[in-house]
């Protein structure tokens, strides 16, 4: 099934969290706080990475026109997150889950009419799609010019 809507425009990435609340991240021993490596991640979300790996998923998701409508009205995409862990050379990830039936006042009906665990999952894989993208597509593990990339 293919999701026949429009690239949305890529998530804004946020001041570092901590690392151990990311999916597909192994927790470092010593965290930095360091955001270099995030405005990086950020570009490669702009300059294609975000819209490759969106454009993947939707080949293959399961959620329909109007439960994608639903998840961009709750302003879910922007609330995706990315991090790279330079100590195990990979990209995590925050997936965006659906609020509370009972939290939103426009939305209620919506909500209980959509299987949410089902957009949570389509959501998270949408979150894994991209961690990958921008790990076997973009980020340049031998480049120096990247600093964060190169080994230490």
């Amino acid at each position: 099934m293919t999701l026949d809507v429009e690239i949305p425009e890529p998530p804004t990435i946020r001041a570092p969290q901590d690392p151990g609340d990311y999916d597909a991240v192994k927790e470092p021993e010593d965290w930095t706080g360091d955001t270099t490596p995030r405005e990086a991640l950020a570009e490669f979300l702009r300059e294609g990475a975000w819209a490759d790996a969106f454009d993947e998923w939707r080949e293959q998701t399961y959620v329909g026109e109007e439960e994608f409508r639903l998840v961009l009205d709750l302003g879910l995409i922007d609330e995706f997150d990315f991090y790279w862990n330079p100590s195990a050379a990979d990209v995590g990830y925050r997936a965006p889950t659906l609020p509370e039936s009972g939290t939103l006042s426009a939305s209620d009906e919506t909500l209980e009419e959509v299987d949410a665990e089902g957009i949570e999952e389509e959501l998270d894989e949408l979150g894994r799609t991209v961690s990958e993208v921008l790990e076997n597509r973009y980020i340049d593990r031998s480049g120096e010019e990247f600093g964060f990339f190169a080994d230490r």
